[in-house]
């Protein structure tokens, strides 16, 4: 076999392996995920967005795309460039986000199942405060408690069409859904399959629809020259957006050489600086959630002891 033919497949399955990592990242938090669209696919989608408009063509060299984007030699005509071309440009690397965050929702399915088969309360706070929302359901009063009981009985009622819509859509309360596929036992590919649908296909194009269309060229020169019109402060925020989208046209032309504008480093910094701060975010977050779950099983160890004396 052709060794080039086999670092394509090695480098696609990697690729693939990124996106659906990055996928289970933003479902898998125990107790909060981080949230890679926005820090990761929300930003390439974007990025690809630009570049189609400015080149006026999706084909870019592959060597270095994706890991940089830069216009191909033969340009396309201005115009040419579709809502539909963009949206198969990415489709590879949202849909496998997407099948990612699906995956990431199987934990509290499996827990859910698990303890109800077994009869055992596991150590999980959510699935504590599902059953306690199932024993007060009829004085459940606040916002939050009726969200919570209108999605365990969509689910619990409609089945595969009620997962379908609840992972079709943006929906932080998606974990009571698997909670409650598996505490009523609902088939694994019931669930797994309305899950894999809903946010590989649906949600995902939703979302990169969304993405597209915020970034296509006539709205980012918009919110430019909206930035500009705000009385006082507004010139001096457009300079550096502009002098940033003037460098991004630069490069994808092979005219980084030219140097790099002030408001390039300013707002590159920034972001970096804000995914650093929600990784660490993220860590801090897990590193608490275990801390967390194993004073509350010492305590509860120290509880029963102290029952039995």
């Amino acid at each position: 076999m052709d060794l080039k033919y086999v670092q394509r497949i090695e480098k696609q399955f990697l690729l693939y392996a990124y996106w659906i990592g990055l996928g289970i990242l933003s479902s898998v938090g125990l107790g909060t995920g981080l949230h890679t669209f926005l820090l990761y696919l929300g930003p390439h989608i974007a990025s690809v967005t630009l570049a189609a408009y400015e080149c006026n063509s999706v084909n870019f060299p592959e060597p270095p795309y994706p890991d940089q984007i830069i216009c191909p030699d033969e340009e396309g005509t201005e115009g040419t460039i579709s809502l539909w071309s963009i949206i198969s440009k990415v489709r590879i690397e949202a849909c496998m986000w997407g099948i990612g965050t699906a995956i990431g929702e199987l934990p509290p399915y499996f827990m859910a199942r698990a303890a109800r088969l077994s009869g055992a309360e596991p150590d999980d706070e959510e699935y504590q405060e599902f059953e306690e929302m199932l024993e007060h359901a009829e004085s459940a009063q606040d916002f939050a408690s009726r969200a919570k009981l209108a999605v365990q009985k969509l689910v619990q009622k409609v089945g595969f069409f009620g997962i379908l819509a609840c992972a079709s859509i943006p929906n932080p309360l998606f974990d009571l859904a698997g909670i409650t596929c598996g505490h009523f036992l609902v088939p694994f590919w019931t669930f797994f399959g309305a899950t894999l649908i809903g946010k590989a296909i649906i949600k995902m194009h939703i979302q990169k629809i969304f993405v597209i269309i915020t970034f296509s060229k006539h709205i980012v020169e918009q919110m430019v020259a909206f930035i500009g019109a705000v009385p006082g402060i507004g010139p001096s925020l457009q300079k550096p957006f502009q002098e940033y989208l003037e460098a991004q046209r630069q490069k994808l032309h092979h005219k980084s050489e030219m140097g790099t504008p002030q408001g390039e480093n300013w707002l590159s910094w920034m972001f970096e600086k804000l995914v650093v701060v929600m990784v660490c975010y993220f860590i801090l977050s897990i590193i608490n959630s275990m801390a967390q779950s194993y004073a509350k099983r010492i305590q509860q160890r120290l509880n029963s002891e102290e029952k039995t004396k």
